[in-house]
């Protein structure tokens, strides 16, 4: 268990692009499954056509860590979203690691970033603005046609 980690933890939610759409700062010992469902509910809107804007993806895909049946997989088909997440027992070799990679590698992005690789500061609302500053700096460079 992660009772005693010190430290904070980035939650990331992407496209299928590795474009962030919502994160969050939590402490290193919360749970990942308490932050999907809250996070699902941050996306923005779709900007674009006239009429209803699509507000939620089609599908989730997530790692092990998400394997709770009743709190994660029925509020999301609840939400008409379906969910594909490893379960855990079962072995290696599902294939959504091709799909785990693009949100991987923004994590990894969002790590190049010093002050958010370690953490410095001391009051949450400091680094979450430095988490949403270096989130911006991504999505700008995806934008650009950059990656780095």
């Amino acid at each position: 268990m992660d009772r005693s980690k010190r430290g904070s933890k980035h939650h990331l939610l992407v496209d299928a692009n590795g474009t962030p759409l919502a994160a969050r700062l939590t402490a290193a010992n919360r749970h990942d499954i308490t932050q999907l469902i809250p996070m699902v509910d941050a996306i923005p809107p779709v900007r674009g056509r006239a009429g209803r804007p699509l507000r939620r993806p089609i599908r989730l895909v997530a790692d092990r860590g998400y394997d709770a049946e009743d709190r994660c997989r029925r509020p999301l088909r609840e939400r008409g979203i379906t969910p594909l997440i490893a379960r855990r027992g079962d072995p290696h070799g599902s294939g959504l690691g091709v799909w785990r990679y693009v949100v991987e590698q923004t994590i990894a992005l969002l790590h190049q970033f010093r002050r958010l690789r370690t953490r410095f500061d001391r009051r949450d609302d400091v680094h979450e603005a430095f988490m949403d500053l270096a989130l911006c700096v991504i999505c700008w460079r995806r934008l650009r046609g950059g990656y780095f």
